[in-house]
Order: C-alpha cells, then sequence, then structure tokens
C-alpha cells in the first residue's frame, strides 16, 4: 500500500507557483490577483477562505477578501459581483458557498464573469470542460487529476467508480476521467444515494473517487485488490480522546481498505490539502489569458 500523499504535492505545487511569480516580477509583468467573497460566519467557510488568503501570501499573490454579513441583500451581492467583473486588476475571484438562504446560488454563479470564474462552477466553464476545451476546472477535481497525473497513476481503460454525483465534485470527475486525456479514457459508474447494491459496483473498480459525504462508508470488503482510493471526504466523528473530542476521517475506511489498496490518499493530508492549490493554479491561468 501506498500513499497519495496531498501534503507532500500541494508544498511542490506551491513552491512552483512562486517561482512563476518570481519570473513574473523579473519581467515587470502583473501579478496574479485572487479575490473571495465571504457572506456570513459559517466556520467552514471562514477556515477555508482564510487558508486562500494566507497561501495567496505565501506563493506572492494579490489578494483580496470582501465581507458582508448573512443579511446582505441579494441585489448588494450582485452588485459587489458586477465590480469584481469590471475590475481589470481582479484576474479570478470567488464567493464562497454556501450562501445564505434568502440569496439564489444559481443567480450568483451564472453573475460571475465566465473569465474570472477561477472555482469553476459557471455553467459556460462546466461545458467547456465537458467538451475537452480549455476551462478553470473545479478546485478539488482539478487536485484530483495533479494528484493522479503527478502520481503517474495509470488510467486508460480503467475501470473508475465515483461515488458521489455533486457539481463541485462527482459528476465533473466522472466527465473528466472519461475525457480523451491524461488522467482520462476510463470507463465510469457514478455511483449515488439511489445506485442499488454500490458495493457491487465499487468491486469491480480499479479506481474509487469517494464523494458521498458519510463516514468510513466504504470498507475493504466493497473493494478488490489493487484498487487506487481517492478520497475526497471531510467528516467530524466524536473522539473523546482527541484533543478537540473529535477527530476528522473520509468516507473511507482508511484502516480496512489499505489492506486492500495499491494507493490511497489519506485523511486529512489527501485531496483536501491540494484544493486550495488548485485555484491558485486556475487564477495563474487567468493572468495569463491561458482559458479566454
Amino acid at each position: 500500500m501506498n500513499i497519495l500523499d496531498g501534503k507532500i504535492l500541494a508544498a511542490k505545487i506551491r513552491e512552483e507557483l512562486a517561482a512563476a511569480v518570481e519570473e513574473i516580477k523579473a519581467e515587470g509583468g502583473k501579478i496574479p490577483h485572487l479575490a473571495a467573497v465571504l457572506v456570513g460566519e459559517d466556520p467552514a467557510s471562514q477556515v477555508y477562505v482564510r487558508n486562500k488568503v494566507r497561501s495567496c501570501e505565501k506563493i506572492g499573490f494579490k489578494s483580496t477578501l470582501i465581507r458582508r454579513p448573512a443579511d446582505v441583500s441579494e441585489d448588494e451581492l450582485l452588485g459587489i459581483v458586477e465590480e469584481l467583473n469590471q475590475d481589470e486588476d481582479i484576474d479570478g475571484f470567488i464567493v464562497q458557498l454556501p450562501l445564505p438562504e434568502h440569496i439564489d446560488e444559481n443567480r450568483v454563479t451564472l453573475a460571475i464573469q465566465p473569465g474570472k470564474d477561477v472555482d469553476g462552477f459557471h455553467p459556460v466553464n462546466f461545458g467547456r470542460m465537458a467538451q475537452g476545451l480549455p476551462a478553470y476546472i473545479p478546485a478539488t477535481p482539478n487536485g484530483i487529476l495533479e494528484m493522479l497525473k503527478r502520481y503517474e497513476i495509470e488510467t486508460a481503460g480503467k475501470e473508475v467508480v465515483v461515488v458521489g454525483r455533486s457539481n463541485i465534485v462527482g459528476m465533473p470527475m466522472g466527465i473528466l476521467m472519461a475525457l480523451k486525456a491524461y488522467p482520462g479514457n476510463a470507463t465510469v459508474t457514478i455511483c449515488h444515494s439511489r445506485t442499488r447494491d454500490l458495493a457491487e459496483h465499487t468491486r469491480r473498480a480499479d479506481i474509487v473517487i469517494a464523494a458521498i459525504g458519510r463516514p468510513n462508508f466504504i470498507t475493504a470488503d466493497m473493494l478488490k485488490e489493487g484498487v487506487v482510493i481517492v478520497d475526497v471526504g471531510i467528516n467530524r466523528v466524536d473522539d473523546e480522546d482527541a484533543p478537540r473530542g473529535y477527530r476528522l476521517v473520509g468516507d473511507v475506511d482508511f484502516d480496512s481498505a489499505a489492506t486492500k489498496a495499491s494507493w490511497i490518499t489519506p485523511v486529512p493530508g489527501g485531496v483536501g490539502q491540494l484544493t486550495v492549490v488548485s485555484l491558485l493554479m486556475n487564477t495563474l491561468k487567468a493572468s495569463r489569458g491561458e482559458v479566454y
């Protein structure tokens, strides 16, 4: 069993991004600029956005954080989006999800200019991705692709089972793994909450990508020998012995699955480490005009 180490890989990519910034500075070019809009006080969102801002600072990107209270009106938020669309110094920006219930997330996403949609959630980017055209790929799927590529995991002709069908992870991963590319060229099955006999599908898989949001859901008896496991899940489970009273686990029962796996991502320290750096990779592309 080998570890797909997201922490080591993320550090390497940050070094590469920092080197790219130094090269831009030496040539007198424009420093990449990422903006983030944070609405409300959701703890997970605050941590995620804070990590994005810190990552920008560490590699030399410019960053802007725009905060608004949870009761901000939809019209005011859409006004902020339009200002960022028109700001020529901003290369890309994100509106952190989830948003308060009184705001239509789809309306906000559609208002973002596709050329600045470094989260890759706009339907234009999703459609371009599905057709294999240059696009901003959502951060988590992009991070998974980078991990498979850099660890030289073979995907062509392999049976890939994606567990989960969200627009953020499951659906884009299914599309990406089927494209004529590397990583890709796989035979893909997307499973979800309505799938009958999930284990029948996962036992056939050469690669399992788990993004269902259920702690320790996939166990060794659901896997075949030599499987590659990419665990996207990050779940809190109570643990009185842990310093904070809980610990983080994935959607895959790591200890049992590791007895079958040839490669496996840990939680924490796996896919999650690559989400922020993937967003920075998209921002660098935006600053260079590599997509639009």
